[in-house]
């Protein structure tokens, strides 16, 4: 077996359909079980998003995805960030990968995400600033953080 981490980069329609029922299970599972928060995940933005996602052992361990302007928020945005396991530094990659892929396929200069209010210091490690006062999102409080290229 091979243990080591693996970078998955597909549009919606590259997904194959258990690539898409993994993703879909695992934001399920984090967003709605794990943080018992009630929403509608399958929002309608996917078709448009290129997916990112991490696996050790063939085990998605992080994901994102990046959403073109004018789908989810009105700039181009990253969301539906997960890891799967805490504390190994999955999150900070597959954001990193998210900005990379927004640059490469929608030339982002400016990228936007709703944060939970309590992840702002990890967004802030990869570049992100705050851009709004917090909001409430599913019962869950947020705030605008915004990312520049520079």
């Amino acid at each position: 077996m091979n243990s080591e981490l693996q970078l998955h980069k597909k549009s919606f329609q590259e997904l194959t359909t258990e690539e898409l029922y993994e993703l879909l299970r695992v934001r399920s599972e984090v967003f709605v079980v794990e943080q018992n928060c009630v929403y509608q995940d399958m929002d309608g933005d996917d078709q448009q998003a290129i997916h990112l996602w991490l696996t050790v052992e063939e085990i998605v361990v992080a994901l994102a995805r990046v959403c073109p302007a004018g789908t989810h928020m009105k700039e181009i945005s990253i969301g539906r960030v997960i890891t799967t396991e805490r504390g190994k530094g999955y999150g900070k990659q597959i954001m990193l990968h998210a900005i990379d892929a927004a640059i490469e396929h929608f030339g982002a200069t400016i990228i936007d995400i709703e944060a939970q209010e309590y992840a702002r210091g990890f967004y802030e490690s990869v570049g992100f600033r705050k851009s709004s006062e917090t909001f409430m999102l599913d019962g869950i409080p947020h705030i605008k953080m915004t990312w520049t290229r520079k």
